[in-house]
């Protein structure tokens, strides 16, 4: 453990000598800078982008650059970068952290690497926790990335696709986290690839890199859509349904469980619901209703795939035979069975896109961050993220006093004891802070300075600015600010009057944080720049902390202090270890669980990425899609194939299965039976069912004049058919993470089971994508105005009436068994059919 130690110090040593070299280089460079005139000091910008285009690194124009931005500085803010910034400048471009105290200019210090990856013309996004620091920073650092000749954008949750964009297009984009995580999953939803709004994903610099990286990481992104909001068309699709006749207007291949409509089938349902043609690309969602109601009706069978009770359709485990409690089926055949047994449809909300900070700031090319905390984390920075802590010295010598914990035996006197040091402090003219754990704490804290008489400002993060203009003023003298430990990140305190001889900012913290390095961050808010300062935290044996990881020496004092007066005092190293002790448990912890999150997370990264980068070939490809859809089309052909050949003799083979695939999916009925595929090896089948498809899809593209339709055509059914399944398959996932943990019982890794699983649902969808696709492609009769934002979308118009919404459509005449005036109305309204669409009759 020593030689680790060891280790680690004298290569810390080592990278600081290195970055002490490199800032030594930029300096070198600064009276060449100063003999410039404005003019010529702007000129670098394109002189520096010329060099990188002929040939030159970004880190061989490193020195130069980072002097030409250090003299922009002086001329433009008044700034100039010290020594121990340009160290931290070179960190934030090799891609690791400086860790730098606060107070020691982190803003600065990130306009030299960003005005030098700049050049490159990739985009720099610098991220930031709140849009307030992202508008402050972006309108103050603005004027230099400015006066230098590059663009600057400001990426609100407020703007439209169109400023978005603008913003996105500029050198330097100023973000959020959050709007760039939603803005990378809306891109990869939109229909068309002018829609899009982001660039791809070049180097990000990340503020508070430890908030955003490690605190928000167990919180996914997540899109949220209504599941399925036409409940009536579920109970219409069913009422179809159940009017029909086996073999006459549907087949069922029992081997595979799959079922489809005849010709006589299809005619049926176009004359039911009032249609010219049920595969027209408008009637996606009716044709997807029908499929699920056949299966629901025909395939699901009542006691074995499924119980009903007490009015819910519950799924029954196939293999244990036990009810899978909080489980439903997707892609809508769950609301299918709901309709089919008469219960109440349930409406859900579906997860359309989702993502975790950790995987999406793994995307970037380059990933870097700034934080006055880091070194706490290294271990995770560098495991999740493949990115190093550089701990940089300081400016100047931090001469603040922490002081050590004050114990005490109950929460009351703990309290009591910080209130009357407030006091104190605050009438020697003294500024506080007092950070709480939680907002009730600071409420506590209120009161209490209250019934004293004492002012104060309670700061809870609720309100960005207000918070930032409570923070600026928390250094005056006799402010007393009470605010919840992250309060105030990314805002100096600065030092009013008189401040300084009161003996500067003192900090107190009424509880320990389960993270040491929140308490180093309370702490950091004070003694900025070398200016005097104090800290104090008081804790109490019914602290949480202490409960949660006191150890029985702790449990044995406190039995002890039950005989002591109420306000007596405890203080003792070993308490200081004991409480370090329990912080690095439940740091422990907390990276086992986010490590966790992210391995389950993981397996959806590889899906996703497969499917936006697709999706993306989809949107881009110009010319035609002939190379993705025919694959599609023999893939589909080959698995229904393989499916119904797999007996030993051929005797034994379903060639009526196959037929009745393509029946469904390829061809017209009339034009192919069982006689065409007698005496065919396996793939001798396949290759005479995929002659007859490409016959029907020249065709197809003959009916359209020019390759521009036919590729919309194309695009339009792909991408309907994509996001429907990988929406479901989203959702379905998350399902089964939901329930995995079970599988442990059975002595599984429920991750490698999760791995396993997943895979095969993915597998399963890029199947049911290929049939869909196959299907709708074939048999879909092809319109010149084509609408893709609509099909795509999965917004057909209805599929009854035109454009009218589909609750405003009239009630069948044929083909649907008699409604009693007191059963539920078909329209699932939940009123009774009399009251409802029964006065219509």
């Amino acid at each position: 453990m020593a030689n680790f130690l060891r280790k680690l110090v004298e290569n810390d040593r080592k990278e600081l000598k290195r970055l002490d070299k490199i800032a030594n280089q930029v300096e070198s460079f600064a009276s060449e800078m100063e003999a410039l005139t404005d003019e010529a000091l702007q000129a670098k910008t394109e002189e520096f982008k010329t060099r990188y285009q002929n040939g030159e690194t970004l880190d061989q124009l490193l020195p130069e650059a980072f002097a030409v931005v250090r003299e922009a500085s002086k001329r433009v803010l008044g700034l100039y970068p010290y020594h121990v910034q340009l160290m931290g400048g070179v960190v934030l471009h090799d891609g690791n952290i400086p860790e730098m105290k606060t107070g020691e200019g982190k803003t600065l210090t990130a306009t030299m690497p960003v005005y030098l990856n700049a050049i490159a013309g990739e985009g720099v996004h610098v991220v930031t926790v709140n849009e307030y620091l992202a508008s402050r920073d972006a309108t103050e650092m603005g004027v230099l990335y400015n006066f230098l000749g590059l663009s600057v954008g400001l990426n609100l949750n407020s703007m439209g696709p169109e400023e978005k964009r603008e913003a996105y297009a500029s050198d330097i984009t100023y973000s959020t986290n959050n709007e760039l995580g939603f803005d990378y999953l809306r891109d990869n939803m939109v229909v068309y690839k002018e829609q899009m709004v982001q660039r791809p994903l070049n180097y990000a610099i990340v503020d508070e890199v430890d908030s955003i990286l490690i605190d928000e990481a167990r919180t996914p992104l997540i899109i949220s859509g209504q599941a399925e909001k036409s409940a009536e068309l579920y109970t219409r699709a069913d009422f179809f349904v159940k009017s029909l006749k086996a073999e006459e207007d549907y087949l069922i291949d029992v081997p595979s469980k799959t079922i489809a409509l005849t010709e006589e089938g299809i005619s049926k349902a176009e004359k039911v619901f009032k249609i010219e043609n049920l595969y027209d690309l408008s009637h996606v969602a009716l044709t997807h209703h029908i499929d699920q109601s056949l299966r629901a009706n025909y395939i699901m069978i009542r006691d074995v795939d499924y119980v009903v009770q007490e009015g819910e359709v519950l799924i029954v485990d196939q293999f244990t035979g036990r009810i899978m409690s909080g489980r439903r089926y997707s892609d809508g055949l769950h609301q299918a069975i709901e309709a089919k047994e008469m219960v109440d449809i349930e409406n859900e909300s579906k997860t359309m896109a989702t993502i975790t900070f950790q995987n999406f700031f793994r995307m970037y090319k380059k990933l870097s961050g700034m934080t006055g905390t880091a070194k706490t984390e290294q271990e995770e920075f560098r495991e999740i993220y493949n990115i190093q802590v550089v701990e940089i010295p300081t400016n100047k010598p931090i001469i603040r006093d922490d002081k050590a914990d004050l114990l005490y035996p109950t929460i009351e006197s703990k309290f009591r004891a910080v209130a009357e040091d407030v006091a104190e402090r605050h009438h020697n003219g003294q500024p506080v802070l007092v950070g709480t754990v939680a907002v009730e704490t600071s409420e506590l804290m209120a009161s209490l300075l209250t019934q004293k008489g004492i002012p104060h400002q309670v700061l809870n993060a609720k309100n960005h600015f207000k918070e930032a203009e409570i923070i600026k003023h928390a250094g005056e003298s006799g402010a007393v600010t009470i605010a919840t430990n992250m309060a105030g990140r990314g805002t100096d305190i600065k030092l009013g009057e008189g401040v300084i001889e009161a003996g500067g900012l003192a900090v107190i913290g009424t509880e320990r944080h389960e993270s040491r390095r929140i308490d180093n961050q309370l702490r950091g808010r004070s003694g900025r720049q070398g200016d005097p300062g104090v800290t104090q935290f008081y804790l109490s044996l019914e602290d949480e902390l202490m409960r949660r990881f006191g150890s029985e020496r702790i449990q044995a004092m406190l039995e002890r202090f039950k005989l002591a007066e109420e306000d007596a005092i405890i203080q003792s190293k070993m308490i200081s270890k004991q409480v370090e002790s329990a912080q690095k448990r439940v740091e422990g912890n907390n990276y086992d669980t986010r490590k966790n999150i992210l391995e389950y997370d993981d397996v959806m990264r590889e899906q996703r990425e497969i499917m936006y980068g697709q999706r993306l070939e989809i949107i881009m490809a110009e010319g035609s899609l002939k190379n993705v859809t025919l694959p599609m089309i023999e893939r589909t052909i080959t698995r229904v194939v393989e499916e119904n050949t797999q007996q030993p003799t051929t005797s034994e083979w379903n060639l009526a299965g196959i037929v009745d695939f393509a029946k469904a999916a390829l061809v017209h009925e009339d034009t192919i039976s069982a006689l065409d595929l007698e005496g065919k090896t396996a793939e001798e089948m396949v290759a005479y069912l995929m002659t007859r498809a490409e016959e029907v899809y020249q065709n197809k593209e003959e009916a359209l004049n020019g390759s521009e339709q036919v590729l919309e055509f194309e695009k339009v059914v792909i991408l309907r058919v994509v996001d429907s399944k990988w929406t479901d398959h989203i959702d379905t996932m998350d399902h089964l993470r939901q329930g995995i943990g079970l599988r442990a019982y059975a002595q599984n890794n429920p991750l490698v089971e999760y791995q396993a699983e997943g895979f095969k649902l993915f597998d399963e969808m890029i199947a049911a994508i290929d049939y869909d696709v196959t299907r709708t492609l074939m048999k879909a009769e092809i319109r010149q105005n084509l609408e893709r934002e609509q099909v795509a979308k999965g917004n057909p118009v209805n599929p009854i009436e035109g454009d009218e919404p589909v609750a405003a459509a009239k009630k069948p005449k044929k083909h649907e068994p008699k409604i009693g005036r007191n059963d539920p109305c078909p329209c699932g309204s939940g009123k009774k059919y009399k009251n409802c669409h029964g006065k219509e009759a």
